[in-house]
């Protein structure tokens, strides 16, 4: 369960007892908006802030890594060239092979561009949602609280948290409940399960990754009760 300074700064923002609250993120990366759509927005970020220590293991990445695989590349290179010339001189058979089937390339038809984080619709209500989500707050993290007349989404200013020892997040979007509707599959296998925050224009935002397991129980069966 969430740790006792959780619940304590979630009772404080909320002034009551909270029905349910999980902390879940967007669990797929947010698709493109077209240019002028996000441009009208304010052209907020679409990814999480990273901790430092990912653009330190960028930097090594480019300057050590890539290096040595640029040497191991070349060597293969020459290896291959000095082989060719052993082999200058011997017969060749056969015509060339398709490699596709006939196929396209991506062989990928009818692929959804929202990805199944959304509805797809970037002027409804979960589309503009997502279009400020990494404003509102660089860190994926978001925890969904159900009180008794509405439903809102907490983050902390910081990119990196602990779920279970958080107290400085802040409610950054609330829908009162005849706004918002969560919806989500019963019987799913805990730490896939996912559900959908759906608003009466026909939107829908899906979100996963729910973090501390009896929070993410309790929360899916107060939604499925």
């Amino acid at each position: 369960m969430a740790k006792r300074k959780v619940q304590r700064r979630v009772r404080s923002i909320l002034g009551e007892d909270p029905t349910a609250v999980v902390w879940c993120e967007i669990h797929k990366r947010i698709p493109e908006p077209p240019a002028d759509v996000h441009r009208v927005a304010g052209k907020g970020r679409l990814k999480p802030g990273h901790h430092w220590l990912l653009y330190v293991g960028a930097v090594a990445f480019f300057f050590v890594v890539v290096p040595m695989m640029l040497i191991d590349k070349l060597g293969d290179r020459l290896d291959g060239k000095r082989s060719a010339r052993s082999t200058r001189n011997r017969p060749t058979t056969g015509g060339r092979t398709s490699v596709d089937g006939g196929r396209g390339t991506n062989g990928r038809g009818g692929e959804d561009p929202a990805d199944g984080v959304f509805d797809g619709d970037w002027n409804l209500t979960a589309g503009r949602l997502l279009l400020g989500w990494y404003t509102q707050s660089p860190s994926p993290k978001r925890l969904v609280m159900l009180a008794r007349d509405r439903v809102c989404l907490a983050a902390s200013p910081r990119r990196r948290l602990s779920p279970t020892k958080a107290d400085d997040f802040r409610i950054v979007t609330e829908y009162p409940s005849s706004e918002v509707r969560v919806e989500s599959e019963a019987g799913q296998p805990r730490g896939f399960a996912t559900f959908r925050l759906c608003f009466p224009d026909g939107s829908w935002l899906e979100l996963g990754r729910l973090a501390e397991p009896e929070d993410a129980d309790s929360f899916l069966r107060t939604v499925n009760s």
